[in-house]
């Protein structure tokens, strides 16, 4: 099959397009035929060696990168019951064993598996899994959003941000939005959050303040820096703040704020409720630019550049 692999870890100079055997599906994995693969902005960290120095994790080349996935099922272990050979599916898993997703075929347990909702392309399918997921149970398992309360969803033009401005509404949360530049408030209030304001030039407390006159009850942060730290003023006392592993610096809520910082767990369980929120509404993911595999080294230097939402690779 074809992959896009890198030698040796470094810069995205390393990574080349290879033929490489078809991974085997052990008794509890899925054989996925894959059709486009998630670029996420972690993927650089994973080909400069980061996560292989962070996890202490023997690095094994040609290695190939990717952790988000959609395709079809091409095979089924022998223990597999709930899916079947060419059934929609997407997969999300990191580090994964038998090797990440830019490749035509990806062997993961079906535990990381998930049926694909019919009203996403194979693109927001692949692109979707691990932001969605994150923003979910930040959402859902560390601030614990209840119908009526108020959340910030600060960096909501970004991957996780975009999602889970739409899973908040689902949970039934008045959402307060700040974004990255113009393109990116329009996208926020397309998505549905009740007041949106510009990062970049707007006074954050000021509207936030509009919005929630006695302070907004939780924020969940998908970036770090002056202007996040800025924004934690607008949480009341009392207020609930979490952020996932790899926001960068990480945020420093003042005293009288409960803060939470928590790894994404993907699971059987996790992407039905994903799937379940999903399917209770219009949802939408934002792909911003999508590269065919043979420019996966292009795919990466678009992380550098402003974009909205998500990149994805096509590989068939």
């Amino acid at each position: 099959m074809r992959a896009a692999v890198i030698e040796q870890f470094g810069g995205v100079e390393q990574i080349k397009i290879k033929e490489v055997p078809v991974p085997k599906s052990g008794a509890d994995e899925v054989l996925i035929r894959i059709e486009a693969a998630g670029v996420g902005v972690w993927d650089v960290l994973e080909r400069q060696g980061g996560f292989a120095q962070m996890f202490n994790i023997p690095a094994k080349f040609p290695y190939i990168i990717g952790t988000d996935c959609a395709g079809t099922i091409a095979a089924t272990g022998e223990n597999v019951t709930e899916f079947r050979e060419g059934e929609r599916v997407y997969a999300s898993i990191l580090l994964n064993p038998k090797g990440g997703f830019y490749a035509e075929y990806g062997a993961v347990n079906a535990e990381n598996v998930g049926r694909a909702p019919q009203k996403l392309s194979v693109e927001e399918l692949a692109v979707m899994p691990s932001d969605a997921m994150t923003g979910l149970q930040g959402l859902a398992d560390m601030l614990k959003m209840k119908a009526g309360e108020t959340v910030m969803i600060f960096g909501a033009s970004g991957g996780i941000g975009h999602l889970a401005v739409q899973l908040a509404k689902r949970l039934g949360a008045r959402v307060f939005a700040v974004a990255s530049g113009d393109d990116g408030v329009a996208l926020a209030k397309n998505f549905g959050a009740d007041a949106v304001v510009n990062g970049r030039k707007e006074d954050v407390v000021d509207a936030a303040r509009q919005f929630a006159p006695n302070g907004i009850d939780a924020a969940l942060m998908t970036a770090g820096g002056d202007a996040a730290e800025r924004a934690l003023r607008s949480v009341r006392d009392g207020g609930r703040v979490a952020f996932p592993n790899g926001v960068m610096p990480e945020p420093e809520a003042r005293e009288g704020l409960g803060v939470s910082k928590y790894d994404v767990e993907i699971n059987r369980a996790s992407i039905n409720r994903l799937n379940r929120l999903i399917e209770a509404g219009p949802f939408h993911v934002e792909v911003a630019r999508t590269f065919p595999l043979e420019q996966a080294a292009e795919a990466h230097r678009a992380l550098d550049q402003h974009y909205l939402g998500k990149i994805a690779l096509r590989i068939r």
